[in-house]
């Protein structure tokens, strides 16, 4: 019903947010009369926020068309590697006469899969592209996928990596962030304790919650303090009829996303009230950096019930990863199988979604990887999305998982 409810807000709202968009452009755009009118900046401004607040946001672009190589500009063309029901593989193909001297390490991107679209790892990709040949996991919206492709556990998720990484062969490298740090590590365990000839050179994990039994946030503490009941009967809903996957129970991206903001209310308040002083002062790199940061986060899709459920389970409440009891498909999990990956774990020092030694339990787990293929590095200052995107992921982080990369090429 909750999700019923939703659709007919935006059914309202959708209208609303038409009028405002409209009217911001007749107070802002040169072409119009009223534009220069005395109080013409504040109505544009207060249209606009207003506008922004009501409309529904879409999945963004990638808008990655080119990247610099050696002084060059490089096309990039995004192409389907390959294509399942719940995820497609994003081959970032770098395309010139100066690609045909280069043998770039290949970079197998995990994205998460939290409720928010692969596309937030936008600044990742961008910084990855000049140095190394990129690939993405972009996962799709549930409410996208027919009843008739079946469930998606989270096992299936570990599956898919699976299968990936068999796609790009043994010289790839696997960038895990935040979720998938989990099932990345059970997925290269797995292969490890089959001696699969697929596995990875290295693995980087970043932000992810390997042992949520390690200075836990107010996520873990959410998923500690309700009983897996509660979550099955409060926050999974069916989807509604106007969508492919009608009928598919899925955790809602809307739900998601308001525990986001709830985490915060203060801040994302401040910003939107900075966001209205921006318009009014004119200045438009500030208000146009706003816009490109919520247009990203206020996108969210919805996840399957049976991969939530399964995380909250088995990730956030029996901590079976680090406790040496989780099992996919029958096999037990062993990261201390893992011989032939290098690992390189990577925290935040102030973030607040996976807390400092989450990620890093890593290093005890894969106790079969030699001291000198392992390493790890805590960003200060960075919170948890500062780790992947922003001025210290560009001029720190990313050179120094590209020099991992290369020392265990």
């Amino acid at each position: 019903m909750l999700y019923e409810l939703h659709e007919l807000q935006r059914a309202f709202l959708t209208p609303f947010a038409a009028f405002t968009g409209a009217g911001s452009q007749l107070f802002s755009n040169p072409y119009s009369p009223w534009a220069y009118t005395p109080v013409s900046r504040q109505m544009a401004a207060g249209y606009e926020l207003m506008h922004r607040i009501g409309k529904e946001y879409q999945k963004p672009a990638w808008g990655l068309p080119s990247t610099e190589i050696d002084g060059e500009q490089v096309a990039i063309v995004e192409k389907v590697a390959v294509d399942k029901p719940f995820c497609r593989l994003i081959h970032f193909q770098r395309e010139g006469r100066v690609m045909a001297k280069r043998k770039d390490p290949k970079v197998l991107l995990v994205a998460p899969m939290s409720g928010h679209h692969a596309t937030l790892l936008r600044d990742t990709v961008r910084a990855l592209l000049p140095n190394h040949d990129v690939y993405v996991t972009d996962w799709t919206d549930a409410r996208m996928v027919p009843v008739s492709e079946g469930p998606f556990h989270l096992d299936d998720y570990v599956y898919y990596v699976q299968d990936f990484l068999r796609f790009l062969g043994a010289d790839t490298h696997v960038i895990s962030v935040c979720q998938p740090t989990v099932p990345v590590l059970a997925a290269i365990s797995l292969m490890a304790s089959d001696n699969d000839p697929c596995q990875p050179r290295t693995m980087v994990m970043m932000g992810g919650p390997i042992d949520p039994r390690r200075s836990p946030t107010q996520v873990n503490n959410l998923a500690m303090t309700k009983p897996y009941s509660w979550f099955e009967t409060q926050v999974i809903h069916r989807v509604p009829p106007r969508y492919p996957g009608f009928g598919r129970l899925v955790y809602p991206g809307f739900l998601q996303h308001a525990g986001f903001v709830a985490m915060n209310p203060d801040r994302h308040m401040k910003s939107h009230y900075d966001f209205y002083l921006d318009l009014l002062r004119g200045d438009d790199d500030d208000a146009e950096a706003h816009r490109r940061f919520y247009d990203e986060y206020n996108a969210v899709l919805d996840m399957s019930a049976e991969f939530y459920l399964d995380t909250i389970r088995i990730v956030f409440q029996e901590f079976q990863l680090p406790r040496g009891k989780w099992k996919v498909g029958g096999k037990l999990v062993k990261p201390a199988d893992i011989k032939k990956t290098a690992l390189l774990t990577i925290e935040g020092e102030l973030d607040d979604i996976s807390g400092q030694g989450q990620t890093r339990a890593a290093q005890d787990l894969c106790s079969g990887i030699p001291e000198a293929d392992k390493a790890h590095y805590t960003a200060q200052g960075a919170g948890h999305y500062g780790i992947f995107s922003g001025r210290r992921w560009r001029q720190t982080i990313c050179p120094k998982i590209g020099e991992f990369i290369r020392q265990h090429a």
